[in-house]
């Protein structure tokens, strides 16, 4: 067992403040201000430590505390390190008024409270307590509800969390870290991030939330002040071109679903059917026994050759139902010109007689 003892307390300062030789033992403990004290086995403070009137910051962590100090008289306290101790409740802060940072980290703590009344608190360390097995770290809503006005920093890694929706009233948070837990739910992170509008470092590393797809991608574009997550930074280049990316993204997504809409409800925009009985860019044929055939588009030459072969079907020529078609044309050339040769064969033989 080691109890803190005056003797203990002259060897924990600073070399600034060394004890004199004419200096008196009470007026030296009430000009220290900074108190080294950490991994010395204390186990036990006492009141000697209320000698040290002018104390503001005193590091005791690395001991074996089995409680919080009663430091009712260091009523200047504005920094107090107690982490990696034995500490399984959270007392003795009532009079630390001026408090501003508590680090607790790293005992056996397993309820947030009994700091009503440290209305100046900017920053709360209460990682990795070694929690029974199967509880995770509570939070009492009447400390929560005096963080509210003032925390910024919070530091709650690895206490079996699977849900922080109680800590939303904390808007002053700049900081928040909550690795090794067991958080899995990104939609009440986006909740949070929409009230922490001052948030610029959030670490959420070793959580069941990490293995979600692009789940780095989606905090990125849910906030606008996060400069680092899980220890990386976000620079605004990334972040912008991961918000063109999703709105790119969704403006896919949305004209997809309008496709699909319309064609569930008959209402897509189809060309019009054409009526090939009234079509006139194509020439048209009746084919025997009155059944109408349209042309397939073929080469000119091949073209021509069914036109002029369709000419000898009987009927053709007087079933088409427009002006006369290039088929009855090529048809009546030839009558013409067999016709002009006879002529010219009879005048030959005239002549010749």
């Amino acid at each position: 067992m080691v109890r803190l003892t005056i003797d203990l307390i002259a060897r924990g300062t600073s070399g600034y403040t060394k004890k004199k030789r004419d200096e008196s033992m009470e007026h030296f403990l009430k000009k220290i201000t900074h108190l080294y004290l950490e991994d010395r086995g204390i186990d036990e403070v006492g009141d000697d430590l209320s000698l040290c009137r002018n104390l503001t910051v005193l590091y005791l962590y690395d001991n074996k505390l089995a409680k919080v100090p009663n430091l009712s008289q260091n009523a200047n306290l504005t920094h107090l390190y107690l982490q990696n101790n034995e500490v399984s409740k959270m007392e003795c802060f009532a009079n630390l008024r001026r408090l501003t940072k508590l680090y607790i980290g790293g005992n056996a703590i397993t309820v947030v409270e009994g700091i009503e009344r440290l209305e100046m608190l900017q920053e709360l360390h209460i990682e990795n307590q070694r929690l029974p097995s199967g509880e995770k770290l509570l939070f009492d809503p009447r400390s929560l509800a005096v963080l509210s006005r003032s925390l910024q920093v919070l530091n709650v890694s690895g206490n079996n969390l699977d849900t922080i929706r109680e800590l939303q009233c904390l808007t002053g948070l700049t900081q928040f870290m909550a690795n090794d837990n067991q958080l899995r739910d990104l939609k009440e992170i986006a909740h949070l991030l929409e009230t922490w509008r001052r948030l610029w470092r959030l670490e959420l590393a070793d959580n069941p939330i990490c293995h979600k797809p692009k789940y780095k991608d989606r905090i990125i574009i849910m906030s606008n002040t996060i400069e680092v997550l899980d220890g990386k930074e976000i620079t605004d280049t990334s972040r912008q071109f991961l918000r063109n990316w999703a709105a790119s993204k969704l403006k896919k997504k949305e004209g997809l679903s309008r496709g699909s809409t319309l064609i569930s409800n008959g209402e897509t925009e189809l060309p019009p059917v054409r009526d090939h009985r009234n079509r006139n860019d194509v020439p048209g044929f009746m084919m025997p026994g009155g059944a109408s055939y349209i042309m397939p588009g073929l080469p000119k030459k091949q073209f021509e050759d069914i036109l002029a072969r369709s000419s000898s079907l009987p009927n053709s020529a007087n079933k088409l139902g427009r002006e006369e078609t290039l088929g009855s044309k090529a048809h009546s050339d030839l009558s013409t010109t067999k016709k002009r040769r006879k002529k010219k064969h009879k005048k030959v033989a005239i002549t010749n007689m």
